[in-house]
């Protein structure tokens, strides 16, 4: 079994344990807290993504779902964007910076840098490893928000996005629908402090944002589940086995 957390402001550690029949590393690559043990459960390979606006609660529901996965007995590994490697921490906290000025090509190349890295060093490894790989935002963040949200051409960046994504596409993404209002209110009671880059944005471009997700919805209904977001985490959490139960194989 292998579980991944990715330590919250931590360097590059490496660290060696034993406890029962795991053993904990905390990977130099990746930083990476993972968990090896035995299952009886073949590994498969599978890509979930989890997406929506600020504040629908992707992260929680992301990192929940992995602790149920191997709890199972399931191979799953935890992940993000951006930011879900030790290098691209550092692209993750030029696009947080509230007080940063991008241009919104340069923050659009950004999230690409990002996730080509991403795709290379984490998400194709794990997967070729027969891992659950479970991504808290992808591909459909950056349609959503840079082409829906700031306007770039979504022909040119579907394109660019495929390739950075280098043909690594989720099989199952849970989009978790809630209202822009009470999205915004969550992130800002969640962070207790100053908003970063994208909360801090008019209410008019979240609004957008949350169209793009629509959308894409719409375009892709097998791909991409909708999940009443408003509901009790509890009740999101259930939703979300439900559509396992059904998909994972």
């Amino acid at each position: 079994m292998v579980i991944a957390r990715q330590p919250a402001g931590q360097g590059l550690v490496t660290v060696t344990a034993r406890c029962k029949n795991a053993e904990r590393v905390i990977s130099q690559q990746l930083s990476f807290e993972i968990i090896h043990g035995a299952s009886s459960i073949a590994a498969v390979s599978f890509f979930i993504t989890f997406e929506g606006i600020e504040g629908c609660g992707k992260s929680t529901q992301s990192r929940l779902l992995v602790e149920r996965l191997t709890e199972r007995g399931r191979q799953a590994l935890l992940t993000r964007e951006p930011g879900g490697t030790e290098l691209t921490l550092h692209i993750r906290e030029l696009l947080a910076d509230p007080d940063g000025e991008l241009d919104r090509k340069a923050e659009l190349f950004l999230f690409l840098a990002d996730r080509a890295q991403h795709v290379t060093k984490v998400i194709k490894p794990a997967l070729a490893e027969g891992a659950i790989v479970v991504s808290d935002r992808y591909s459909d963040s950056t349609l959503a928000y840079q082409g829906y949200g700031r306007g770039h051409d979504l022909d040119w960046l579907t394109e660019i996005n495929e390739r950075a994504c280098q043909s690594t596409l989720p099989d199952l993404t849970f989009w978790l629908d809630c209202s822009v209002e009470i999205g915004l209110e969550r992130a800002v009671k969640l962070r207790g402090g100053p908003s970063d880059r994208f909360e801090n944005e008019p209410l008019d471009f979240h609004r957008n944002v949350y169209g793009g997700f629509v959308a894409l919805h719409q375009r892709f209904p097998e791909r991409i589940v909708q999940i009443d977001a408003e509901a009790s985490p509890e009740a999101v959490a259930g939703a979300i086995d439900a559509q396992i139960a059904e998909r994972l194989p």
